[in-house]
């Protein structure tokens, strides 16, 4: 089988779902461990694992005024915990995490969508 890309189909927020818009392309982290190679003076090497976070960023969704979107968003990056995430991609495959919004959350009026990034706690599994 072929792998599939294209756009995302839908990023659901704390049990919100958010059509994403058809030319989002979004950068996903995974979490984990980041690793460095480190020498030592014999010219043999460490290798030193550092815990990095889950993440996507890019993301850019339906934003609907009349539902109160931006104003959901906005709460959930202004909450004290983490909040599920999840998102769908082309292929129909779905990633799920905990994670909160960082960085700034953007409103577009003219296009009528919200953009932001997330980074999380744990790693982002698929469903």
């Amino acid at each position: 089988m072929a792998a599939v890309g294209g756009s995302v189909i839908a990023v659901n927020v704390g049990g919100r779902e958010f059509p994403a818009t058809a030319d989002a392309d979004i950068t996903r982290k995974l979490g984990g461990k980041e690793n460095e190679v480190q020498a030592n003076g014999d010219n043999t090497a460490r290798i030193i694992k550092t815990a990095v976070p889950s993440g996507i960023a890019g993301v850019v969704v339906e934003c609907d005024d009349s539902r109160g979107d931006h104003e959901f968003l906005q709460q959930v990056s202004d909450a004290n915990d983490f909040t599920v995430f999840s998102y769908t991609l082309a292929s129909g495959v779905t990633y799920q995490g905990r994670a909160i919004i960082v960085g700034e959350l953007g409103h577009s009026s003219q296009n009528a969508t919200c953009s932001f990034d997330v980074s999380g706690s744990g790693i982002f599994t698929q469903q």
